[in-house]
C-alpha cells in the first residue's frame, strides 16, 4: 500500500477532472480525495496498491478528454487509511 500526493497543472478545472478521477479511482480500488486548488491546479491524495497507482498516474497525465495536462508533480507520503475516494470542495 502506498500514498501519493499528486498535483495536476494545466487546463484541468471546469473540464470534469475531479468527477473523472473519482470514477477511475473507483475502478482501480484507489482511496483518497481530489479537489480544485485556488491556483487552477487539481490536488489528489491517492492510496492503493502500486500497480493500481501506476495506472491512475497514467490517467492523471492525460486526464479526461477536455483537459490539457501540462505538468504532474508526485510525492510519496505516509499511508492515512483513507476510505473511499471523495471529491472535496
Amino acid at each position: 500500500m502506498k500514498h501519493l500526493n499528486i498535483r495536476v497543472e494545466g487546463d484541468v478545472q471546469g473540464v470534469g477532472f475531479r468527477w473523472s478521477a473519482r470514477s477511475v479511482a473507483g475502478r482501480l480500488g484507489i482511496r483518497g480525495f481530489v479537489r480544485n486548488e485556488p491556483d487552477g491546479s487539481v490536488y489528489i491524495e491517492a492510496e492503493g496498491e502500486e500497480a493500481a497507482l501506476d495506472q491512475f498516474m497514467e490517467w492523471c497525465r492525460r486526464g479526461p478528454g477536455a483537459a490539457t495536462v501540462e505538468r504532474v508533480t508526485v510525492t510519496e507520503g505516509p499511508v492515512k487509511g483513507s476510505r473511499g475516494f471523495d471529491i472535496r470542495f
